[in-house]
C-alpha cells in the first residue's frame, strides 16, 4: 500500500475547512508546493473550472470537499483532466498491513484502521475515527471525527457519519 506520494507539488480542489485539512495532511506527507483551486476562496491560485491550465504545474491533484456527491463529481473531473490523484495517511494514523486503501482516500491523524478493512475510492477518515476489523466503507464516504465503525459492519457508498456517531452492523445484513 501507498501511504503518501513524495511528489512535491499538489494542487487541492476546494479551500475551505476540509481542505485546509488535505493541505495539512500532504504537507505531513512530503509535499512542499501546495495550493488550491476554489470558486469562492481569495487564497486559491484559480477557480475549479480552470483544471486543465494547472496540469504542467501539478500533476497531482486532491479533492478537498466534504460534500461526498460533490467530492465523486469532482475526483471523476480530475481524472477525466489527466491528474494523478494520491492517498494521503497520515503518519500518525494507524492502517493495517491487511487494510485495503484505494487511491483518493485520506487517513487523517490518529485514524484507526484495523485487520483486513477496506476502504473505497474519495472516503474521507477524519481525525480519530476507528474503523475497526473486517469493515467495508463504500466510495466516497465521510466517516467524521471520532466516529466508530464497529467489527464487520458495512458502510454504503456516499454515507456520512457524524462525529462521535458509532455504526454496528445490522442484524438483516449479517445474517440475511
Amino acid at each position: 500500500m501507498r501511504v503518501c506520494s513524495y511528489m512535491h507539488a499538489l494542487l487541492i480542489i476546494g479551500a475551505g475547512g476540509h481542505g485546509q485539512v488535505v493541505a495539512e495532511v500532504a504537507s505531513a506527507c512530503g509535499y512542499d508546493k501546495i495550493d488550491f483551486l476554489d470558486d469562492q476562496n481569495k487564497c486559491a491560485i484559480g477557480k475549479i473550472e480552470e483544471l486543465d491550465k494547472y496540469l504542467d504545474q501539478y500533476k497531482e491533484a486532491f479533492v478537498g470537499i466534504g460534500n461526498n456527491t460533490l467530492r465523486a463529481q469532482l475526483l471523476q473531473q480530475l481524472r477525466d483532466t489527466g491528474y494523478k490523484i494520491p492517498t494521503l495517511i497520515h503518519h500518525t494514523a494507524y492502517v493495517s498491513k491487511s487494510a485495503k486503501i484505494q487511491e483518493d482516500v485520506i487517513v487523517e491523524p490518529k485514524a484507526i484502521v484495523n485487520t483486513h478493512s477496506s476502504i473505497d475510492a474519495g472516503s474521507i477518515i477524519s481525525v480519530g475515527a476507528i474503523i475497526d476489523h473486517d469493515v467495508c466503507i463504500g466510495t466516497c464516504c465521510h466517516i467524521n471525527a471520532g466516529a466508530i465503525i464497529m467489527a464487520g459492519s458495512c458502510i454504503e457508498s456516499y454515507q456520512k457519519l457524524d462525529a462521535g456517531e458509532v455504526a454496528k452492523i445490522k442484524e438483516e445484513v449479517a445474517h440475511g
